[in-house]
């Protein structure tokens, strides 16, 4: 059973303009949502991989625990993001967790559905290939700003990351994070977030608000590197 909410997500999903009226009424019909407390799992790995899951408030970060104890983050799926299309190509199971970071509601489509859609509309299919690129794309980032940058610029990049017209096609100026949810998308702690987004703030690229951070320079951020890194430098101490 759909809630309005959810149906006004899935409606306003970009890969919902590749559907007839027909083939996106049942996509609803099928559909339903799901609520996680702050810390429960949106998908989990190891289990059966049969949802598409996006995001119609809140905040999943997508990890790996390691057996001693480590957690390595991928990325966070923000409010109107979609997450799980990877796994749902090839039978099997999650391969990573999604964790809530606050209380998150989802839109869940099944298997069979998304299955349905790759199967007979072309379209869909082009979409696909669309934000599975940006995705890649966003991972490549990803390991560079963790690999070769200070902590200042992987938290600039961090949060430019969360800009990708395709993968966060609702996103506003403001982002609405924690300092705790930034430093653990950023794989840095809570104390280095907070040094790192008032360097960002004296840069002029973003203003630290109650609630999360306003962006002023998406471009900035997208380049920055800090007033004494580069990428060569950052490599060369590698």
């Amino acid at each position: 059973m759909s809630s309005n909410a959810m149906e006004t997500m899935l409606r306003e999903s970009l890969w919902a303009q590749t559907l007839t009226v027909e083939e996106l009424d049942r996509v609803i019909r099928e559909s339903h949502e799901r609520e996680v407390p702050a810390g429960g799992f949106a998908l989990r790995r190891g289990e059966p991989a049969d949802l598409w899951i996006g995001i119609i408030e809140g905040l999943v970060k997508m990890s790996v625990s390691l057996a001693d104890g480590r957690v390595s983050t991928f990325t966070g799926v923000t409010t109107g993001g979609w997450a799980g299309e990877g796994s749902l190509l090839k039978p099997g199971p999650w391969r990573y967790d999604g964790v809530a970071m606050r209380p998150t509601r989802l839109a869940c489509v099944p298997r069979h559905t998304f299955e349905r859609l790759l199967s007979t509309n072309i379209e869909f299919n082009r979409f696909l290939l669309s934000h599975i690129n940006a995705r890649l794309s966003l991972f490549i980032g990803l390991m560079e700003f963790d690999r070769l940058l200070g902590p200042d610029a992987r938290v600039a990049r961090c949060l430019a990351s969360l800009f990708d017209p395709v993968l966060y096609p609702q996103a506003s100026s403001f982002v609405r994070l924690s300092q705790d949810e930034i430093g653990l998308l950023s794989a840095v702690s809570r104390q280095r977030a907070n040094r790192a987004l008032h360097e960002l703030e004296r840069a002029g690229l973003l203003r630290v608000e109650h609630g999360g951070v306003e962006v002023l320079d998406l471009a900035g951020l997208r380049g920055y590197l800090g007033e004494t890194e580069s990428v060569a430098t950052a490599y060369a101490r590698r």
